[in-house]
């Protein structure tokens, strides 16, 4: 209780003393104006306050919108800056906030009808107790689920499904830190693979909006799966080295999951059709986030889901992701961003540019939030003056680094999930989840650009 009160006193401390600098004595050794050092301070709160997680992230968002109002709003329209508290406001309520609603909504029906537990079951089921199919098995089921749900969920799930595996395999052999590590790591990779996979996507896709970039649910996809796939073999491949299984055989245990009855049958097609209607959606003029009040309509009307269960739907993380955005608009307004970019090595090849700003983001998301690292660096980047093609390439690296990026058990909820089991240490979480971010970034820089220069060329 004595620590939670200190880092409240400190948060608010960060608070007052930026605002008091802001307006007594400006941001020194810059030529900033006064909406930019306004920017500038909220900046510099959030960044502090989302790396030190002093309050809930959720709470800087909202923190993040109340400054932008009632302390940045007013100093634009005096410095003849014409902006509404809509500018401010739209970020909350956007396609992209409600493609993610529904895709929450979808996670919450696959979870309370255990349609992740049976598919989970049927992928353990088809490996016949061989170490090496089992580890893969379980890396294609947490992925797969993480492209759709929570990687969170997925994760409690999972471990929740294979502890009584892990339990019956000795103490002393190593392949049962191979099987626990596979799990948050398949987790967090599987985000990747489609825009609700993981909050950076949609921090992505709504800057690159903003740029005139529209990128429709199969275009992500085609995008991003081929990357998706070699990081699962790279797991899968480095686990099976790193922690060999020998001559080991598994015994897969069973679980209960009853009759699959009527609503079951309902919930599945649910899925299906919004699936299928975010693949081709954009074909018939309806967005993304169009697409999603399906499920979102449909499951509530006719009692798929209940009230409870709109309650128990992470709004936290829809205002994480809404408070990045906000943040956005305010370095575009005031101009910051422009002033902030152009401190990079702008007369340096791209390509250059593209490897510094994917390995902050890598180091960052490292030690603190994704959301957060993507909600800082994007928008900046945002401001540089390259070509189409060049900036959805270098924004989809950065989404992707900020997913890939799992060193340490604070990485990613699904580390710290994992680590909290002990069947595992730091160091077996270093080593591994350090190896799949190198690769990651080698992969991205060494054949990113070139895929998604000509996979745009196709799909224009």
């Amino acid at each position: 209780m004595e620590l939670l009160k200190n880092q409240k006193f400190l948060a608010s401390s960060v608070l007052v003393l930026m605002l008091l600098l802001v307006e007594t004595i400006g941001i020194p050794a810059t030529r900033l104006t006064h909406p930019q050092e306004i920017t500038a301070a909220i900046l510099i709160i959030a960044a502090i306050l989302w790396v030190s997680e002093w309050v809930s992230l959720f709470v800087v968002s909202f923190l993040i919108l109340a400054l932008e109002l009632v302390w940045l709003m007013p100093e634009l329209n005096a410095a003849g800056i014409s902006v509404t508290s809509q500018s401010f406001f739209s970020p909350f309520f956007s396609n992209i906030i409600l493609l993610f609603m529904g895709g929450f909504v979808l996670s919450t029906l696959m979870q309370k009808y255990g349609l992740d537990i049976r598919f989970a079951q049927f992928i353990l089921k088809q490996t016949k107790g061989n170490p090496s199919k089992t580890l893969f098995g379980i890396i294609l089921a947490c992925s797969f689920l993480s492209m759709w749900i929570s990687n969170t969920a997925t994760t409690a799930m999972m471990l929740t499904m294979v502890f009584p595996l892990v339990r019956r395999i000795p103490e002393s052999h190593v392949f049962r830190k191979a099987l626990v590590l596979a799990i948050p790591f398949a987790c967090n990779l599987g985000g990747i693979g489609t825009p609700i996979g993981t909050p950076p996507n949609a921090i992505a896709l709504s800057y690159l909006a903003e740029r005139g970039i529209n990128l429709s649910f199969s275009q992500w996809m085609l995008l991003t799966l081929p990357f998706l796939i070699i990081f699962l073999l790279v797991l899968w491949q480095g686990l099976l080295r790193m922690f060999p299984a020998g001559d080991l055989t598994l015994d897969i245990p069973q679980r209960q999951t009853g009759e699959f009855t009527l609503k079951h049958w309902a919930a599945v097609s649910v899925f299906v059709i919004t699936a299928l209607g975010w693949f081709i959606g954009s074909g018939y003029g309806l967005a993304t986030g169009t697409v999603a009040l399906f499920p979102l309509i449909f499951c509530f009307w006719f009692g798929l889901l209940d009230t409870n269960d709109f309650r128990g739907l992470p709004w936290d993380v829809l205002y994480m992701v809404s408070g990045g955005l906000a943040l956005g608009v305010a370095l575009n307004v005031t101009g910051l961003g422009s002033v902030l970019i152009s401190a990079l090595p702008l007369d340096a090849s791209p390509f250059v540019l593209m490897g510094i700003t994917a390995g902050v983001a890598a180091l960052m998301s490292t030690f603190m939030s994704n959301t957060a690292t993507a909600g800082l660096i994007i928008p900046l980047v945002m401001n540089l003056d390259f070509d189409r093609n060049y900036m959805m390439a270098l924004v989809l690296a950065l989404a992707m680094m900020c997913s890939i990026a799992m060193a340490l058990p604070v990485s990613t909820p699904p580390n710290a999930i994992a680590f909290s089991s002990r069947a595992i240490n730091s160091k077996d979480m270093m080593v591994t989840g350090g190896l799949i971010t190198v690769v990651g970034f080698i992969t991205v820089m060494a054949i990113g650009p070139t895929y998604w220069k000509l996979m745009l060329n196709i799909i224009q």
